[in-house]
């Protein structure tokens, strides 16, 4: 009875994250689509193929920076500085989403498990 709850809990919580994804996706998208179009140009003028710009503003909006690529104008640090914000942005955004989830979640069935 107990797993037969849990997978409900489960389904649950995934079917409220994709609602909250749903209707959150012209945001997302468009915090996703800002965070490569300057990750291509920092590629662009810093003399980077665009993939290796989108790759830089992945890893910088992660907060990983290897170090393998780092910009080295004020104008490409500024943008870098622009891609982090956005990240924060982003990951606040999908964080808030996973709690809504979790409240979705009825008390009663999770005291239940």
């Amino acid at each position: 009875m107990a797993e037969g709850n849990s997978r409900a809990i489960r389904a649950t919580y995934f079917a409220a994250l994709m609602q909250g994804l749903a209707a959150t996706w012209p945001v997302l998208s468009g915090i996703l689509l800002f965070k490569a179009s300057l990750g291509a140009i920092i590629g662009v003028i810093e003399g980077w193929s665009v993939w290796q710009g989108v790759y830089f503003a992945c890893i910088t909006e992660l907060t990983i920076g290897y170090g393998n690529l780092a910009p080295r104008q004020p104008l490409t640090q500024l943008l870098a500085i622009a891609i982090r914000f956005s990240g924060v942005l982003l990951t606040g955004l999908v964080a808030a989403l996973a709690v809504k989830a979790i409240q979705s979640v009825p008390r009663l069935a999770i005291d239940n498990a």
